[in-house]
């Protein structure tokens, strides 16, 4: 049997940098796995967008796809962006088998690219006990959202942080989490020698230029997590997970 299609949905920007680093992130998912057909489609901004592609491949002749948010956490996009533009395209496609995967955090991968990117900026193992480090994400006000990035900030606190602020790159959340810039000026009226931020996101644009413009008054600024090994293995695992699902009788589509 033919493998269903992987499509890989972001949500675009302006900025260039965004759509490279999302095509770059797929293509290594490519070379993971060789013979796997992955697409890209975008919710806005950038071509091709999620119902052109999925037009396309239902011409082409294919039966199923898994479409994949390419989002950390489940907020608005992944609740009721992504489910809405799927169920037009069962409405309007209905050859076309669509089941949504899970979005991608948290995973320990997530946490293993994170760390890949802080050691890439400088950071070795005997620096943690001095260096305090501010998780920097995008923002959202969905408390699921914002629920499991302050749990990936206290999973970090157990690897040998002297401490660990959540931030968002947007206006402060309801739960409270400061701008990166205010996490890390926190950090040095602690009395923290070093600070590192690590923005806690996939690929450049205008909010992660704000956690760089933020993060000025730190020492170390690490990369975003972009194409990292670590990432392209979740996409095949999360991709994987939605195919066993769907092959189970109890199985349902998102």
């Amino acid at each position: 049997m033919t493998a269903p299609v992987l499509l890989v949905i972001a949500h675009g920007s302006r900025d260039p940098r965004h759509a490279a680093t999302v095509h770059a992130l797929t293509a290594r998912v490519r070379s993971l796995r060789p013979g796997l057909r992955v697409e890209t489609g975008f919710l806005d901004f950038n071509a091709p967008s999620v119902p052109r592609v999925l037009e396309r491949l239902a011409a082409q002749g294919a039966r199923e796809v898994i479409a994949l948010p390419l989002l950390l956490t489940r907020a608005f996009h992944a609740k009721s962006d992504i489910p809405a533009v799927l169920r037009a395209a069962r409405t309007g496609l209905p050859r076309l088998r669509v089941r949504q995967a899970e979005v991608l955090g948290p995973s320990p991968l997530l946490n293993a690219a994170l760390e890949r990117r802080l050691r890439e900026a400088g950071i070795r193992p005997g620096d943690r006990s001095s260096t305090g480090l501010v998780l920097a994400s995008a923002g959202s006000t969905d408390p699921e959202a914002i629920a499991v990035i302050a749990e990936i900030a206290r999973e970090l606190r157990h690897t040998g942080w002297c401490s660990v602020r959540p931030a968002f790159a947007s206006a402060a959340s309801p739960a409270g989490f400061p701008r990166t810039e205010d996490a890390v000026r926190a950090l040095r009226a602690e009395g923290v020698r070093r600070v590192a931020v690590a923005p806690y996101v996939i690929a450049p644009g205008r909010l992660p230029d704000r956690i760089a413009e933020g993060a000025s008054g730190a020492d170390v600024l690490a990369d975003v997590l972009g194409p990292a090994p670590e990432l392209a293995r979740l996409l095949l695992a999360r991709y994987d997970g939605a195919r066993s699902a769907a092959a189970r009788p109890t199985a349902l589509t998102a």
